[in-house]
């Protein structure tokens, strides 16, 4: 722990060093900053040298004429190759080749509005990457004419395509100073309850970062790290079959590769004292990249909740009600380097490390009354008090490389992930019993301890090709293999007994071995305004699960196929139709199938099924979108999926063996199927030049068949609704404010959801119950000031009105239960950034040519 304090201390002190070494913010206006490169080559497509090539752009002169400003020039390298690095994407340029004995050309450079779905902010400042390769351009004494070159520039905060919807964070305010759970409450179709637990269209997604699965939580990503999240909610062969029943979030990460140096500081603090610090540097020169990162939080989040509970499954009809108040003492903390090497101007080589350090400390204190309503004698109170300590070490090492063919449209890549996690941590829960004086009687003592060690490896890799202007291939193989061991113990300490003793039947201890193996193939292509993209996915798992007691749990899923198919008809006036249909899969986790029960925690009890089966998902969705102009675009979708054999969480009871007591179970089981449909909205707009609105509409209706399951109560069918708005002023003098707030009607319980760690009142349970309606509004403003404006102030309040809350109920065989959680409301947060770099300047320290010979001529 010394040693990773010391190298936070270090780190901060290098970012400051070089902050103060600054004398100029990076220049240029904020918007896309693009990359053009390409090749210079004869007739036989060798290379040609010494090419002069430059960037001009038109500015006006006179009310009447206009003039050409130089912005970029190089000369090609020996191998033809150049590169212009650091234009600021707006306007129109003008890209002019010129050399000795070859004709001169001049290539129309110009920008849109709407940003690439796949462009990256840099932590230096709020732009975007964008790289463009013009291909191999051919030098003769013929005239030769080039295709006019496109580049969009990122114009509102979300772009809206066909099949997924990008959220920009750069303008996200109320998430700074945040976690990733913020950034989700303003994306579009996302929706977040107050544990954290993402869903959409009330289903629990696959998330990724950077397009590959992590193990970090939301509430382990930091809002200012992020640069836009990916919304895909039908996703193509193309992508992972696991996770059928919704799709998949994918969280971009701020990434930077312009010349010079660049960086920022963003430090904060709330209410509950809680605090937060973000740097980034980023060096770049040459043929060389460097970013590094470093993240720190501390928060200490308030809780508080009810549970009340009506048990008449035996003769002895009760109500139990629970009072719970969490405060949490969290310390979370993660470090990341990497290195881009740009081999040539298509082909680079990139290396990254990171490693995160996290102590989380929840403490809870649960009022328990129970009240026997035939014998009150038998009533009582009673108290429970957790105390709970977890540390999370993990690391992450990615090896990657990517080639771009001088073949407009053929690139290939490959990368190498390597992650670990490793989690250690114990519980003491004191369990008390006030007798009718008031005084403890009978207290009983529970230690829980927990190693685990989860290590995942990815090796993927992909090519594309445009086969003709029009048509494109798309292939690739991925393999996933997940290694995974857990020892968790129980402790008992009786009254009057002098140590705690070992619980066998209660603890659980295994080992798993998991590895899926998948290839893709898709082709897309158009004909006239009528476009398909044809897919096929082929998936191949397995895992070996092995318990301390001799049992093994194996099972191995043969080939499987997912198919894929998107057609689109472009109409008149910028409008589109697009027909999705796909086939998914979600199997089922270990914690799922160990066949024992887990007694660890009274109040969350927990059993496995070895016999459950995998889910499989079939959706289709059929979308309109319009767009009226640059600013305003309107998308709605109606969308229908079933999933087979769904995989349920409901509650049951039983005796436990060490107790004798009737307890209430949480079991998994395949149910006959379950459906859902309905309507989704979506519009970004600018309504003026200061003012950008965006809205999300869902309506929906679900259905869970679990006739199959005498002891599950069938889930109600009903029709919900979930909206949320996002509005973002720019005022003078560098002020900006966002307003925003969701809607969350009656809707019935996700599917398999299951609670954040630490103890938790009683859990939930999908086929048994409804969520009541609830809103909740958050608010922010941030002034803008210093020399470019560098730096900026935020304040921001979430859950403004304290309505954010999860109000439940559910019922299954012998109770009925109401459960109530309120977390963190109407918090404060206090946050200033710094942004710093200097552009094009020299990182490496090479000689200067021109100063020494100045140095020269004065012996």
């Amino acid at each position: 722990m010394k040693n990773k304090s010391l190298l936070i201390v270090v780190f901060l002190l290098s970012i400051f060093a070089v902050s103060a070494q600054s004398q100029q913010a990076v220049p240029g206006r904020q918007g896309t900053i693009a990359r053009i490169y390409g090749k210079i080559v004869d007739a036989s497509g060798k290379g040609i040298p010494n090419i002069s090539v430059m960037a001009l752009r038109k500015e006006p002169d006179t009310p009447r004429t206009n003039k050409e400003l130089l912005l970029k020039a190089a000369s090609t390298l020996a191998n033809g190759d150049f590169s212009l690095d650091g234009l600021t994407a707006y306007g129109t340029l003008l890209i002019k080749i010129s050399g000795i004995g070859f004709k001169p050309l001049s290539l129309p450079v110009t920008f849109g509005n709407a940003g690439g779905a796949g462009q990256n902010s840099g932590w230096g400042g709020q732009n975007t990457n964008m790289d463009k390769d013009l291909g191999n351009i051919v030098l003769t004494e013929n005239d030769i004419k080039l295709a006019e070159v496109t580049i969009t520039a990122t114009r509102l905060p979300m772009q809206i395509d066909m099949d997924k919807k990008t959220f920009n964070v750069a303008q996200n305010l109320v998430s700074i100073g945040g976690t990733a759970i913020d950034v989700m409450r303003n994306v579009p179709s996302v929706q977040v309850d107050v544990d954290g637990n993402v869903k959409m269209r009330n289903a629990t997604p696959q998330i990724y970062i950077d397009g590959r699965p992590t193990a970090l939580t939301m509430d382990q990503i930091p809002a200012d790290g992020i640069a836009s999240v990916e919304v895909i909610t039908n996703p193509s062969a193309k992508y992972d079959a696991a996770g059928g029943n919704a799709g998949i979030v994918n969280i971009v990460l701020k990434k930077n590769k312009q010349k010079g140096y660049n960086g920022n500081l963003i430090a904060g603090t709330d209410s509950r004292a809680g605090k937060n610090l973000v740097g980034s540097l980023n060096l770049r020169q040459d043929k060389i990249n460097i970013t590094a990162s470093l993240i720190a939080k501390h928060s200490k989040d308030r809780t508080r909740g009810t549970t009340d509970r009506y048990n008449f499954s035996n003769n002895n009809p009760e109500n139990i009600s629970q009072n719970s108040h969490i405060k949490t003492n969290d310390i979370f903390s993660m470090g990341k380097l990497g290195m881009d090497y740009f081999v040539t101007n298509r082909t680079t080589l990139s290396l990254s490390g990171l490693v995160m350090y996290g102590k989380f400390k929840p403490n809870e204190t649960i009022g328990i009354t129970t009240e026997n309503l035939v014998n009150t004698a038998r009533s009582s109170s009673g108290r429970r008090v957790s105390n709970t300590k977890r540390e999370i070490d993990g690391t992450a090492l990615e090896l990657s490389i990517k080639h771009n063919f001088p073949k407009n449209g053929r690139e290939w890549t490959a990368d190498v992930n390597y992650s670990t996690k490793m989690v250690d941590g114990n519980s003491l829960i004191n369990n008390e019993v006030f007798n009718v004086t008031g005084n403890i009687s009978n207290p009983v003592a529970r230690q829980n301890f927990i190693e685990a060690n989860n290590k995942v490896l990815v090796i993927q890799s992909d090519y594309s090709d445009a086969i003709t202007p029009t048509t494109k291939l798309e292939a690739g193989l991925r393999a996933q293999i997940s290694p995974l061991s857990n020892q968790n113990d129980s402790y008992l300490l009786l009254p009057g007994a002098a140590d705690f003793e070992k619980i066998e039947n209660e603890g659980s201890s295994y080992k798993v071995d998991n590895e899926v193996y998948a290839a893709y193939l898709s082709i897309s292509s158009n004909i006239k305004n009528f476009g398909y993209q044809i897919g096929i996915r082929a998936e191949s798992s397995s895992f070996t699960g092995n318990l301390h007691n001799g049992q093994q749990v194996k099972n191995n899923y043969p080939l499987s196929l997912f198919p894929s198919v998107f057609l689109t008809q472009k109409l008149k006036k910028d409008q589109q139709l697009q027909l999705s249909v796909t086939r998914r899969i979600n199997r089922p986790t270990f914690y799922q199938l160990t066949p024992y029960t887990d007694y660890t925690d009274n109040l969350n009890i927990n059993s496995g099924n070895p016999n459950l089966l995998p889910e499989f998902t079939n959706a289709a969705e059929f979308s309109y979108m319009k767009t009226f102009s640059a600013n305003q675009t309107f998308l709605v979708s109606a969308y229908y999926k079933k999933t087979n054999n769904l995989i349920i969480r409901y509650m049951d009871m039983e005796k436990n063996p060490s107790t004798g007591q009737d307890v209430y179970i949480n079991r998994f089981n395949n149910a006959d199927y379950g459906s859902a449909y309905g309507f989704e909205i979506t519009t970004v707009n600018r309504l003026a030049k200061f003012w950008d609105f965006s809205l999300n509409a869902n309506l929906y209706r679900g259905r869970i068949n679990s006739n199959n399951i005498p002891t599950a109560t069938v889930q109600q069918t009903m029709w919900s609704f979930f909206g949320k708005m996002n509005n973002t002023f720019k005022l003078p003098m560098g002020f900006d404010i966002q307003l925003s707030a969701e809607y969350q009607g009656k809707t019935n319980l996700p599917v398999n959801n299951v609670q954040s760690y630490g103890p938790r009142p009683q859990a939930q349970s999908a086929s048994q119950g409804y969520i009541r309606p609830f809103f909740g509004a958050d608010m922010a403003i941030k002034k803008s000031f210093g020399k470019q404006n560098a730096k900026a102030l935020t304040l921001g309040v979430t859950d403004i009105f304290r309505s954010r809350k999860s109000d439940q109920f559910s019922e299954g065989t012998g109770f009925v239960q109401d459960y109530y959680r309120l977390v963190n409301p109407q918090l404060v947060k206090l946050s200033f950034m710094y942004r710093f770099g200097k552009a094009d300047a020299s990182l490496l320290k090479r000689k200067n040519t021109k100063r020494s010979m100045e140095n020269n001529s004065d012996l």
